[in-house]
């Protein structure tokens, strides 16, 4: 397979912490990846570096062949990689299909869409396709501030894909959401992998991470661990080491 996303040897501290210290990964094309790890081990900090949030004390990411470790924000997002967050952002006083709107003009940067007075007919079909694909299309015109928690994950989701990303990064998909809804988003993830996108998450549900991902990389203090299948990494000594010597277990939807 092809390698679409790499982070080679990446460290990042604040002040005393070391956030990241020498950590690598890749993404391969067409895959779904998994990134776990006890809590505090660095892995929202990865995703903040990935995507131009963080600038990395050294090391480097790459984007289809391309180096993009200084890369701001709207530049990443731009060249292709999309991206939700554990706590959902969006425009709260806007509705919920002018937020998809925003996300639409993905190569002026979300400033520029904002501030557009127009958006063509196709843009407006396409928003109300992604809408209607994640199931929230019947809220199109109510504010996106007045959804609830579920809702609004899966109107962040739809968000990305209007952008058309080439590898979708998800921080904690499942985290905070009911069963129900857990298992519409695996749905959807598999319908959009069958389709050519490409997927990392983070996400402390194991179940839903071994059920869905083809590979997965456990973070631990910063760097990665191991990597692997989901079987390998389920009997990887050191993988049960980090997480019970962390005091940290393996969590469901219930404690994550």
């Amino acid at each position: 397979m092809t390698t679409l996303l790499s982070v080679d040897r990446v460290s990042k501290a604040f002040g005393g912490l070391q956030a990241l210290d020498e950590c690598s990964l890749s993404v391969e094309k067409g895959s779904i990846t998994g990134l776990i790890g006890p809590n505090g081990s660095g892995k929202t900090t990865l995703f903040n570096v990935i995507t131009g949030y963080e600038k990395p004390d050294s090391g480097s990411v790459s984007f289809e062949g391309a180096e993009i470790t200084r890369a701001g924000p709207s530049k990443v997002f731009a060249l292709g990689v999309g991206r939700t967050f554990q706590i959902t952002r969006i425009f709260a006083r806007l509705t919920v299909l002018e937020n998809m709107l925003v996300a639409t003009q993905r190569d002026e940067g979300w400033l520029r869409g904002l501030t557009r007075s127009k958006s063509s007919k196709s843009e407006l079909v396409s928003a109300m396709e992604w809408l209607d694909f994640v199931g929230i299309g019947r809220l199109a015109s109510q504010p996106a501030g007045s959804l609830s928690f579920g809702q609004r994950k899966l109107l962040e989701l739809a968000y990305v894909l209007v952008a058309d990303p080439d590898v979708i990064l998800l921080d904690e998909p499942a985290g905070g959401v009911n069963l129900t809804l857990i298992n519409e988003i695996a749905d959807k993830i598999q319908s959009l992998n069958k389709s050519g996108k490409s997927f990392l998450i983070v996400e402390h549900n194991m179940e839903f991470v071994m059920n869905l991902c083809d590979r997965v990389t456990v973070m631990h203090q910063g760097t990665d661990l191991v990597s692997g299948t989901p079987s390998e990494i389920r009997n990887d000594p050191l993988v049960l080491d980090a997480y019970l010597g962390g005091g940290d277990v393996y969590e469901t939807e219930e404690s994550s």
